[in-house]
């Protein structure tokens, strides 16, 4: 397994909150932030750096996603299916556009690197 130091991620910029990104926010402020390492918003393919801190969230996946931890730990369901799984560093998923997905972060702050395509 590949091991990041936190401090390896660079400065994130403020992305205002998810539901600013389209999310519905269930508890806390869900305070996003982020840097494109590919592609841009409105790009067909995107790469990154998203950040948010601990807060639970609903959102309908407008791209397939493939993403990896780098700090924190998160829990995602799948609302069509129930399916619940717990990430923490090092460990990643994929998730089909259109997956309506229930996000519980559970540390301060979370923070992934993803490639999408719309």
């Amino acid at each position: 397994m590949l091991a990041l130091k936190s401090s390896s991620i660079p400065q994130l910029d403020s992305w205002g909150t998810v539901a600013d990104l389209g999310s519905t926010i269930l508890e806390g402020v869900g305070a996003a932030f982020g840097s494109f390492t590919l592609g841009g918003p409105d790009a067909q393919i995107s790469a990154g750096y998203f950040g948010v801190n601990k807060s639970r969230f609903r959102m309908v996946y407008p791209f397939t996603e493939h993403a990896m931890v780098l700090e924190g730990e998160v829990t995602l369901t799948n609302e069509s299916t129930g399916e619940s799984v717990t990430y923490k560093q090092g460990e990643g998923w994929m998730v089909e556009k259109g997956t309506p997905v229930l996000w519980t972060v559970h540390t301060p702050r979370f923070v992934k690197h993803y490639l999408a395509v719309v």
